[in-house]
């Protein structure tokens, strides 16, 4: 076998069907749901980590998510809580990773699935030497596995091999396929787990990429709006939100796109990007401030922004807010679904209209 692979699950078609399902993408959405949990209970008890304690990290997860969202090389099995709190303490000027805090935990639950179900498969077919077409139809969560058995490199090459499949569905003529090139590949072969799971890492890193693009910052933003009783549409659950130029969905609106009281747009950013996303997010505010002139417009980042384009953007956003600050937020769009009008810090008066009227 070869040890570079690229396994191709078309993991940007995903639904959320998918997401109920046992695939490793499903699984793994759970993983990432389960810390991002954690870690919102970790910015509630520690203010944003502006205070860790002992008893902010007696959990394995809770360390888990500390140390490495500060980078540090602790092992979070063998620290102690003190530990914890030491290592943070010396390291307080190192921006906190969100993203690494979560999905390293999410890395790590998913390579213990994969050998799990390695070997499931490894007994069910008799140590890779007997691929029964019944099984493989029953359990299509393995074709990540069966692809990297038979070598295949990419979705399009296995379609040409055994037609259209994937990891929720794979019908009985495509199982009898896929079973007789296992069968005759496999034969007589020492089939080592590194190797298959080496192959796999490839699908692993692509599920978790993905999944933090789709859900894990705005998810982190539902739970906390969630939790201070805001209600809210997220983008895809609404056609639009009115605007001057045009009508366009924000990541979120509050409460509904009918009567719209606050939107909020999600954005992770690099320092080389941090200009292009500004102008674009800024513009979008405009848009929507410019319409609505009682909405409140918020801006939740994550990443690397220059502190010019931050600066910037709060002169046109009512909060601009990093993402462990995310919880506070949500209170203050409470308050103001409450009544207080102190939340709302600029209103756009922006129209367009023919030259002769």
């Amino acid at each position: 076998m070869q040890n570079e692979f690229n396994l191709d699950l078309d993991i940007e078609q995903s639904n959320d069907a998918d997401e109920t399902s046992s695939t490793l993408y499903a699984i793994a959405m759970d993983f990432m749901k389960g810390y991002i949990d954690v870690y919102l209970s970790l910015v509630n008890q520690t203010k944003g980590f502006a205070v860790v304690e002992a008893k902010n990290a007696q959990d394995y997860e809770q360390r888990l998510i500390i140390l490495t969202g500060i980078n540090s090389n602790l092992d979070p099995k063998n620290a102690t809580a003190i530990d914890v709190v030491q290592e943070w303490q010396r390291r307080q000027a190192i921006i906190f990773d969100v993203e690494a805090s979560i999905t390293k935990g999410v890395y790590i639950k998913m390579r213990e699935v994969a050998q799990t179900l390695i070997n499931e498969l490894r007994v069910a077919t008799n140590n890779f030497q007997v691929f029964d077409s019944d099984y493989i139809n029953k359990n299509p969560r393995m074709l990540p596995i069966f692809q990297r058995l038979i070598n295949v490199r990419s979705k399009s090459e296995l379609k040409k091999r055994i037609g259209s499949v994937s990891d929720n569905a794979i019908s009985k003529p495509a199982a009898k396929r896929l079973s007789d090139i296992l069968n005759s590949q496999t034969t007589n072969q020492n089939i080592n787990d590194q190797e298959i799971l080496q192959g796999l890492e490839t699908t692993l890193e692509g599920i978790v990429r993905d999944l933090v693009g789709r859900v894990l910052l705005e998810t982190i933003v539902a739970t906390a709006l969630d939790e201070a009783n805001v209600p809210y549409k997220r983008e895809k659950e609404y056609k639009y939100l009115e605007g001057v130029i045009y009508n366009f969905r924000s990541d979120f609106v509050i409460p509904d796109e009918n009567e719209p009281k606050a939107f909020i747009e999600v954005r992770k950013s690099s320092s080389r990007h941090a200009s292009l996303y500004a102008k674009d997010k800024m513009f979008s505010a405009i848009n929507w401030k410019g319409k609505n002139k009682d909405i409140l417009a918020i801006l939740i980042v994550d990443g690397e922004w220059t502190a010019e384009t931050l600066r910037i953007m709060a002169n046109v956003f009512d909060y601009v807010v990093p993402i462990k600050a995310v919880s506070s937020v949500a209170n203050s769009i409470a308050e103001y679904l409450q009544g207080d009008k102190s939340k709302l810090k600029w209103v756009i008066d922006f129209s367009i209209k023919p030259a002769n009227e």
